[in-house]
């Protein structure tokens, strides 16, 4: 369960001082909600976001905003006490845009249909289209896992599909970045997979590699390339992590070593992970004789709903541990983990094999090390 993902880079703007220039927006809304009068355009400022100027929209849904800037700069267009997600305009110096929006009140999102000069926001378009083909496929199957009617092969059944269209998305995005290494608003949508780093290190690393030539100096940048020095990538040795378990025992990660251990951070409010779990319970009945272990890590704060996940779920391994601590956890903080669920598979020798591997990628890889 991600949190939101880009609120890192809301204090990452550049501070050059590059003689400013103009910068105009020209916005034409279809569909505009009817309880929305006003709309606010904000932008970063240090490491503040600021409300830059507060517009009315036309009885046609059209508004106008210009700016003078000498640099990069991320706008949001965002909607005064109300739900609607805000859009995010990378604007560089001298942009002349003109956006056509369309307000989804089944999803309360407001969406680019085209843009006219800017690659920036035609590549932020294209990222929001892949989210929302499906978005509507994913809150059908939580309404129905969450159902109490819902049988348990039901939710194995929806738990599988979520994997799959999770996996077809993120394919999505990782070629649409791709084609699109040299362009700015790359950089801040890269972090989408911020959790998932050392899965997506090449892509991180390509993106950099796009846009040092012409915006080394930019914080976005230099954002991504501060996240790719910290990454715990394949090979290295996995640090350490000494927690206590329910009994209030010491349980260490290297008192495994000799085993192949999935490291399985996670947390019982995390409907995610709970959707996940029948399926590391079964790879963990499958290979455990042949020397999988499983270490689990909670960022719970609670211990009583701990434990009753623990029990509701059948995770009958004794490799549980927890400091009660939450996004805080200790064991959470040494591998910079900021969404859950995440993995992290571990060879004999205590080195890291591969991160956030789950569902159908994880059962795959285990076959392979285990030689079925």
């Amino acid at each position: 369960m991600k949190r939101f993902i880009f609120s890192a880079l809301f204090i990452l703007i550049a501070s050059a001082s590059l003689s400013a220039q103009n910068v105009t927006v020209k916005l034409k809304v279809s569909g505009f909600p009817k309880d929305t009068t006003y709309i606010h355009i904000g932008h970063i400022s240090g490491n503040q976001l600021l409300v830059s100027d507060t517009l009315r929209v036309s009885e046609n849904g059209s508004f106008y905003f210009e700016s003078s800037e000498n640099e990069p700069t991320l706008y949001l267009i965002a909607f005064p006490n109300s739900d609607k997600q805000a859009i995010h305009l990378m604007l560089e110096p001298k942009d002349k845009v003109e956006i056509a929006l369309q307000y989804a009140d089944s999803l309360k999102t407001m969406d680019i249909t085209s843009a006219k000069g800017s690659r920036n926001i035609q590549v932020y378009q294209q990222f929001n289209n892949i989210l929302r083909q499906n978005e509507i496929q994913f809150l059908a199957i939580n309404r129905e896992y969450t159902n109490p009617k819902t049988t348990e092969n039901r939710k194995r059944e929806l738990s599988l599909q979520f994997q799959q269209a999770q996996t077809t998305q993120n394919i999505a995005i990782r070629k649409l970045l791709e084609r699109n290494t040299d362009v700015l608003i790359s950089a801040f949508l890269v972090t989408y997979f911020d959790n998932d780093i050392n899965t997506y290190i090449e892509l991180f690393e390509s993106v950099e590699n796009g846009l040092k030539k012409n915006y080394a100096d930019n914080q976005f940048v230099q954002y991504i390339s501060s996240k790719i020095k910290g990454v715990l990538v394949p090979g290295r040795e996995a640090p350490e992590i000494a927690m206590k378990d329910p009994n209030g025992n010491i349980r260490k990660l290297s008192d495994l070593r000799g085993k192949i251990v999935m490291i399985d951070f996670w947390a019982s409010w995390c409907r995610p992970c709970r959707m996940e779990n029948p399926n590391v319970v079964k790879l963990y009945h499958r290979y455990h004789s042949k020397g999988f272990e499983i270490y689990s890590v909670s960022l719970d704060k609670q211990r009583d709903q701990w434990l009753q996940a623990i029990s509701q779920d059948g995770l009958e391994w004794d490799n549980h541990v927890s400091d009660l601590n939450g996004w805080t956890s200790s064991g959470g903080a040494a591998y910079g983990i900021t969404s859950v669920p995440s993995t992290v598979l571990i060879d004999r020798q205590g080195r890291i094999i591969a991160r956030n591997l789950r569902g159908a990628e994880l059962e795959n890889k285990l076959r392979e090390i285990f030689g079925e």
